[in-house]
């Protein structure tokens, strides 16, 4: 077995008065294809830095295969200190070579001749992804890759990554972009660190068995304070029958909302029958707007209903934030119109967070310093409301400043939910974020009452959380589409995008395969026999949990009261993961006749 890039034994790191994390062993081979998973403050970012050694622990050995390159790309590259993107890119630790920092630059977007000192955070992005990748790197450390980046990039870096002859750790929020291209997974929870051999698609069921054997082991130690530990960090993504229903609802609403969509390509919706045009909220007719000779939207027309959640997405320049100006009213058409129904309350959250003020306390942010919020016209408690949204309710008193960035984010959300509105406009709302808060925003979503505008280039959230999607090209033209991104590219035409990158052969990739007529026989035979299935485990969680609710079980019998507890959690874990597997194929099929 080769020796590995890098490995670092009996790491420990202390934070104050105590130990952010200790006695953690890591190891990176050579082809390893790494997740580290963690909620926002574990110290993902950190540990990164640990091993990529620009910060020392406090305990433990750090070593690295002779010869060996480590790059990290950070998630807020410094470039400062540099007159252009250019000098910055060049400047790296291991002097990457010109031609290759501008090969991959132009496959990226990216003018490096730009002033560093103006640069907007996508173009410091870019420009430190090229000179990562073109210093011939061993292991790459990636904190947050695509964050700033448009989907085009995304895409760009994926095709990259899944060449390169490398080993990478990744640290992001993007579940497609990790799903494709990770084989194993770190979780970083609780000061400890894990490692499991599958990629992060098998992460949320690894989880979930992890947590099931925790509460295991805290009932029969009846340790009620462990329980509340094990709740508050295992967060939303414990809800997942709730989380099935809603996304049950979302294909319905999808559905209902297809019957209202002129043909597909044209960005205009029909004509609404009478009793529709008063749910209407935003209606755009025939808009068109351009910056100098550059038409940004070309006769563009929509009627935005109460309760559509809206995506908008396309690459960077494309006119994502012009249109979001235009239906909201910020900006004015060229020529045609938009009109915005006239009980309109909008909360917008933009992806500066420019509320969040770092010398004042959370208290402060979500309830002028008081121990009560009016959360929608109910009352509620700053601690209770605070574990709401997955925080521990003693940072009641903690300074924003002192949050990280995900916690800023999520305080945010805490803060605009708790008003009263009908239209929510959300700005990339996912970066910084970590899985779990994404997860505890898609439920928001899904229960807030009103109309919702997404701007993101997160696919996966995307097809979680919108009912239509507004794909631009660039053009000026808009797609209007029912469903999320997957749906969006699956109606665009095939583009076959240039690649370039270190390690990986500049070479398009092939074209995608067109989509079966008809579902696989297995695909079929699950759809048809899952019901049933479902059905067969709903009887026999049933019937079990009426046995466990003998109160005299565990005294008469207790080998099994904990069979029973076992076999009603085995089989509410299968009821998930086939209502999960139904629901995938329902919507594959509803594509395939579409």
């Amino acid at each position: 077995m080769a020796a590995p890039i890098l490995s670092f034994e009996n790491l420990g790191l202390s934070q104050g008065t105590h130990w952010l994390f200790r006695d953690i062993d890591i190891f990176v081979g050579e082809r390893d294809r790494l997740a580290l998973i963690g909620r926002n403050g574990a110290g993902k970012t950190t540990l990164l830095k640990l091993l990529a050694g620009q910060i020392e622990g406090d305990e433990g050995t750090r070593s690295v295969r002779p010869g060996a390159r480590v790059i990290m790309l950070e998630q807020d590259p410094d470039v400062s200190a540099f007159k252009t993107l250019h000098d910055f890119a060049l400047a790296g630790q291991y002097a990457p070579q010109a031609h290759e920092v501008e090969a991959i630059a132009s496959q990226l977007g990216i003018d490096l001749s730009r002033e560093a000192a103006t640069a907007s955070g996508g173009e410091r992005r870019r420009a430190a992804i090229a000179r990562a990748l073109a210093s011939e790197p061993d292991l790459l450390l990636l904190d947050e890759p695509t964050n700033h980046l448009d989907i085009a990039a995304i895409d760009w870096l994926e095709g990259w990554l899944g060449r390169y002859s490398g080993a990478f750790i990744v640290i992001s929020h993007d579940r497609a972009f990790l799903t494709r291209l990770t084989r194993q997974t770190l979780w970083l929870d609780r000061g400890s660190l894990r490692r499991n051999e599958i990629g992060f698609g098998g992460f949320e069921d690894w989880m979930e068995a992890v947590y099931a054997e925790e509460a295991r082991a805290a009932e029969k130690l009846d340790a009620k304070l462990k329980i509340e530990a094990h709740w508050l960090q295992r967060g939303v993504t414990a809800r997942r029958k709730r989380n099935q229903g809603r996304l049950a609802k979302l294909h319905e609403m999808r559905a209902q909302r297809a019957d209202m969509v002129g043909p597909q390509g044209v960005a205009k919706i029909a004509v609404a029958s009478d009793d529709s045009k008063t749910k209407s909220v935003i209606k755009a007719e025939h808009v068109t707007k351009s910056f100098g000779d550059r038409a940004i939207i070309k006769d563009f027309s929509l009627r935005i209903q109460r309760g559509d959640r809206i995506g908008i997405v396309g690459g960077n320049g494309a006119g994502k934030t012009t249109l979001l100006k235009l239906l909201t009213g910020e900006l004015a058409p060229d020529s045609g119109t938009v009109s915005q129904a006239k009980t309109l309350d909008m909360i917008f959250i933009d992806q500066q967070r420019s509320l969040m003020q770092p010398d004042k306390r959370v208290r402060d942010v979500l309830a002028e310093g008081g121990d009560w919020i009016d959360v929608r016209g109910v009352r509620k408690h700053v601690h209770g409301y605070l574990k709401d949204f997955l925080f521990d309710p003693s940072l009641a008193e903690a300074k924003v400043g002192t949050l990280s960035g995900g916690e800023r984010s999520r305080l945010l959300f805490a803060r605009e939910f708790a008003r009263e509105s009908n239209l929510l406009v959300l700005d990339e709302p996912t970066n910084d974020l970590d899985l779990e808060t994404l997860d505890l925003l898609q439920e928001v979503i899904a229960d807030y009452d009103g109309t919702v505008l997404i701007v993101s280039h997160d696919r996966d959230f995307l097809d979680r959380t919108v009912t239509v999607t507004l794909g631009l090209d660039g053009s000026g033209h808009v797609d209007v589409i029912v469903g999320g991104y997957a749906d969006w590219v699956a109606k665009r035409q095939p583009r076959n995008a240039p690649r370039a990158g270190k390690k990986a052969p500049a070479s398009s990739p092939p074209p995608p395969r067109p989509a079966p007529a008809k579902l696989s026989y297995k695909d079929q035979r699950d759809l048809d026999l899952l019901p049933r299935h479902i059905e067969e485990l709903e009887a026999a969680i049933a019937r079990d949990e009426e046995a466990l609710h003998d109160p005299n079980l565990y005294a008469r019998d207790p080998k099994k009261f904990d069979t029973l507890t076992r076999a009603v959690e085995q089989a509410r874990a299968d009821k998930d993961a086939a209502e999960e597997r139904w629901l995938e194929l329902a919507e594959k099929a509803e594509g395939l006749s579409g």
